[in-house]
């Protein structure tokens, strides 16, 4: 119990030290392993949720953050590295996605993210700017089962569509919270 307690303190200092570096964190280069991890998810989301596909095909791109970890106890944070893959599957680069939040919130959290740029306006602008601040720019739909369902190819209207999936763990509570995405040299 004492262990569990001291991981949901910690955790996110640790993700906020990581998060809030000026420097590159990781090698020039490309990372073999999570690319395979991110083409993965992507299938699992596919399965899981086949309009997913159906966006696919009219995406200019899709960025997929595999392993996204959000822990908190007032204060949370959430990390993780993805992806992103051009509409013939090649990888255009690698992006890291951080977050803090504040509020009534207690738990450790693990899930996927997969965020389909539906314009070369959209992928352009996530490439201009220093990290891209969700909210701010484009305009972007998180999509549930729900939503999901009501897709269809010709009520695609937005700059970009985002899904959460397959979450693990519990993370209970209010917040606010912002996620930024910014492109990372591997």
């Amino acid at each position: 119990m004492i262990k569990y307690l001291l991981l949901i303190l910690i955790a996110p200092l640790l993700l906020l030290s990581a998060s809030c570096s000026t420097q590159e964190t990781s090698k020039v280069g490309n990372d073999p392993a999570l690319e395979a991890k991110a083409r993965e998810t992507l299938a699992k989301l596919f399965q899981s949720t086949p309009k997913a596909k159906d966006i696919q095909y009219q995406a200019k791109a899709v960025l997929v953050f595999p392993n996204l970890i959000k822990a908190g106890f007032v204060v949370g944070a959430q990390a993780g590295d993805g992806v992103m893959f051009a509409s013939d599957g090649k990888v255009l680069g690698y992006y890291n996605a951080s977050a803090l939040s504040y509020g009534l919130q207690a738990g450790v959290q693990e899930f996927s993210e997969a965020i389909f740029l539906m314009n070369d306006n959209a992928r352009k602008y996530l490439d201009s700017v220093d990290g891209w601040s969700v909210g701010i720019g484009p305009s972007i739909v998180v999509v549930d089962e729900g939503v999901a369902r009501s897709l269809t190819t010709t009520t695609l209207q937005s700059d970009v569509y985002a899904f959460l999936f397959h979450q693990e763990g519990l993370m209970a509570g209010m917040g606010m919270q912002g996620q930024k995405i910014t492109k990372i040299s591997r």
